[in-house]
C-alpha cells in the first residue's frame, strides 16, 4: 500500500491515481500526483494508488481505502489528473458521485474543469464518463480483435506450453513469434497414454497407475485425472488430416484453413468462439480450429479413436470395471445420477459409498452415509425376494464347461501380462521397436476383446430365468465376484441410493 501524508495531522484532501499497464505513451503515477498537487492550493493531502489496476470496475484496494475513509469523514475534496483515472464505469461513477453527495465530498479533474455545484457542471461530467467507458469498451474490442486476427494466422498465444512440446523462437508471414516443437522422451509418454486410452476398458485412473509405475511425472507433479482428461481432448497433438477436418466439421467446429492443408503433418490450435456460453471442454460446435506450424505426435487415427471415447464413454466401455463391490457400475447417486464409486479405508476394514461428483466437482451435497456391506445386504435380499416373485432359474441353455471358461481366463491373464510388458518397454523404444510395440499391442488387444466377449456370453449364459431351478441365499455367498456382477447385470438395469432410500429399477 503506497500512501503519502503531508503537512499536518487533519486530512482534507484525497489525490487519487491509477495505471493499469506502465507505457512509454501513458502518463505515469509520479506525474499524475504532480498536476494534481496544483489543485490541492496547499492543503493537507493523501495520496492514493493503485498501480496495475483496470478503470472497467471498482474492484481497487486503494480506491476501497479512500472511500472508507470518506465514510470516515477524514476527505472532503477528490482530486484527480483525469476522469477516467478514478472510473470508466457509468454505473460506477454515477453511484460514486451519490456517495461524494451524500458526504459533501467535492469532486475535482486536474485536467478537466467541472463545476459540480451546477446542473450544467454534472451534465458534463455524465457526458464525459459516457465518453470514458465508450473508450474502454473501444480497446477491449480492438484486443479482442487483435487477438482473433492473430489466432486465425497460426501465431503463438500464450499460455501454459502443452506436456510434450517445448516453445521454440518461429517466424510467420514475417512476424516474429513463436511455435512448439517436441521433446522426445515427453513424446513418447503422450503416445503411451493414448494407446492405453484407446483400449475399451482403460481409464484415466490406469494411465495415472502406469504413469506413477514407470515413475513418469508431468514437469515434477503427479498427473491427475484432469490433466490426463485435457491432455487426450487436445487436437494440438493431432497429426491433423482429411479425416480430423471432417470430424471436426460433422460436429460445427468453425475451420479456419482449406482442406487441402490438412495433409497429416500439424497439429491443431483449438480456441473458443467469440461469443462463448462457457461451453464444456468435450463440446466442439463453435470452436475455432486452426492449423498450428508445429508437428503432431499422435496418428490421427488414434487421437479420433480417443477423442470419440471421451464423447460417448457410455457407448464405449457397455462394462464398468469393478473391484471394491459387485455394484459398481449399477449403483448411483440418489441425489445427483452419478456414479457411487467404492471406497476402502483402513486396509479394508471401513468400505463406503462416496458420490463420484460430489468427489470430483463437489457440485453434489452427496448420498450420505452408505456403508458398501450394507447396502451389499440389502441388494442381495431384494434379489432374493425378486427370484422368489420371478419362481425359480434355469439354464435353458446348456452351460459352457468350466474347462472352457478357465482355458479363456488363462488366456486373458497372459495376454494381459505380455501387453504390460511391451507397455514397459515403450519409454526406451526407438521408432522401429515402438511401430513393432504398437502393431503387437493391437493385435492383442483385438485378442483380448474376443476373449471378454466369449466370456461375457457364457456368463451370460449360466442364468437365464425359465422357472425350473430352485435359487437359494446359500447360493449367494458361493459365488465369485464376477459371478455376482453378472447375476446383477441380469436383474438390475440400476439402482439409485442414498441413506434414506433405495430404488431399484429392474430389468425382468
Amino acid at each position: 500500500m503506497q500512501r503519502t501524508v503531508l503537512k499536518g495531522a487533519d486530512i482534507i484532501v484525497a489525490i487519487y491515481a491509477r495505471q493499469s499497464v506502465d507505457r512509454a505513451d501513458s502518463i505515469s503515477i509520479e506525474h499524475q500526483i504532480e498536476l494534481c498537487k496544483y489543485e490541492a492550493r496547499g492543503e493537507t493531502f493523501r495520496t492514493y494508488i493503485d498501480r496495475g489496476y483496470s478503470g472497467k470496475d471498482t474492484n481497487r484496494p486503494e480506491f476501497a481505502q479512500m472511500m472508507n475513509d470518506i465514510r470516515l469523514g477524514e476527505i472532503n475534496t477528490v482530486i484527480v489528473y483525469k476522469l477516467d483515472r478514478i472510473s470508466r464505469s457509468i454505473l460506477d461513477f454515477s453511484a460514486m458521485m451519490e456517495m461524494f453527495g451524500k458526504y459533501g465530498v467535492q469532486f475535482v479533474s486536474a485536467t478537466e474543469k467541472f463545476d459540480t455545484s451546477s446542473p450544467m457542471g454534472n451534465a458534463m461530467l455524465n457526458i464525459c464518463i459516457v465518453f470514458a467507458q465508450l473508450e474502454r469498451e473501444t480497446i477491449q474490442k480492438r484486443v479482442a480483435d487483435a487477438y482473433f486476427s492473430r489466432s486465425q494466422k497460426s501465431f503463438y498465444m500464450g499460455g501454459a506450453i502443452p506436456y510434450g512440446y517445448r516453445k521454440v523462437p518461429a517466424v510467420i508471414d514475417g512476424v516474429h513469434t513463436s511455435m512448439y516443437e517436441p521433446i522426445p522422451d515427453e513424446e513418447n509418454v503422450v503416445r503411451m497414454m493414448f494407446e492405453m486410452y484407446s483400449q475399451p476398458q482403460t481409464s484415466y485412473g490406469d494411465i495415472i497407475d502406469r504413469m506413477n509405475e514407470l515413475g513418469i511425472k508431468k514437469r515434477g507433479k503427479d498427473w491427475v485425472r484432469q490433466r490426463i482428461r485435457e491432455l487426450i481432448l487436445n487436437p494440438i497433438y493431432v497429426k491433423a488430416d482429411s479425416d480430423v477436418y471432417d470430424f471436426f466439421k460433422e460436429h460445427g467446429a468453425v475451420l479456419v484453413n482449406l482442406p487441402s492443408d490438412y495433409i497429416g503433418v500439424n497439429g491443431c490450435y483449438c480456441y473458443k468462439s467469440r461469443s462463448d456460453k462457457r461451453k464444456k471442454i468435450t463440446e466442439i460446435e463453435g470452436k475455432q480450429i486452426v492449423l498450428a506450424p508445429h508437428k503432431g505426435i499422435v496418428d490421427s487415427a488414434l487421437w479420433l479413436k480417443c477423442r470419440k471415447k471421451c464423447m460417448g464413454r457410455a457407448q464405449i466401455i457397455p462394462l464398468q470395471k469393478a473391484r471394491n463391490s459387485w455394484l459398481c457400475g449399477k449403483i448411483k447417486c440418489g441425489e445427483c445420477g452419478y456414479a457411487l464409486t467404492a471406497k476402502q479405508f483402513d486396509n479394508g476394514r471401513r468400505r463406503y459409498l462416496i458420490c463420484s461428483n460430489r468427489l470430483g466437482t463437489k457440485c453434489c451435497k452427496g448420498a450420505g452415509t452408505l456403508y458398501t456391506a450394507a447396502i451389499e445386504k440389502l441388494v442381495c435380499d431384494e434379489i432374493n425376494e425378486r427370484l422368489t416373485e420371478l419362481g425359480k432359474l434355469s439354464p435353458s441353455k446348456k452351460s459352457a464347461p468350466d474347462s472352457e471358461l478357465a482355458m479363456l481366463e488363462n488366456e486373458l491373464a497372459e495376454t494381459d501380462k505380455e501387453i504390460n510388458g511391451l507397455l514397459e518397454k515403450v519409454a526406451n523404444a526407438d521408432n522401429v521397436l515402438f511401430q513393432y510395440i504398437n502393431q503387437r499391442i493391437s493385435a492383442l488387444d483385438s485378442r483380448k476383446n474376443e476373449i471378454y466377449q466369449r466370456v461375457k456370453k457364457l456368463g451370460s449364459e449360466k442364468c437365464i430365468p425359465d422357472c425350473t431351478i430352485d435359487y437359494h441365499s446359500a447360493m449367494w455367498d458361493e459365488l465369485s465376484f464376477d459371478d455376482k456382477r453378472q447375476v446383477a447385470d441380469i436383474l438390475i438395469r440400476i439402482i439409485y441410493a442414498t441413506s434414506e432410500k433405495i430404488i431399484i429399477q429392474w430389468r425382468i
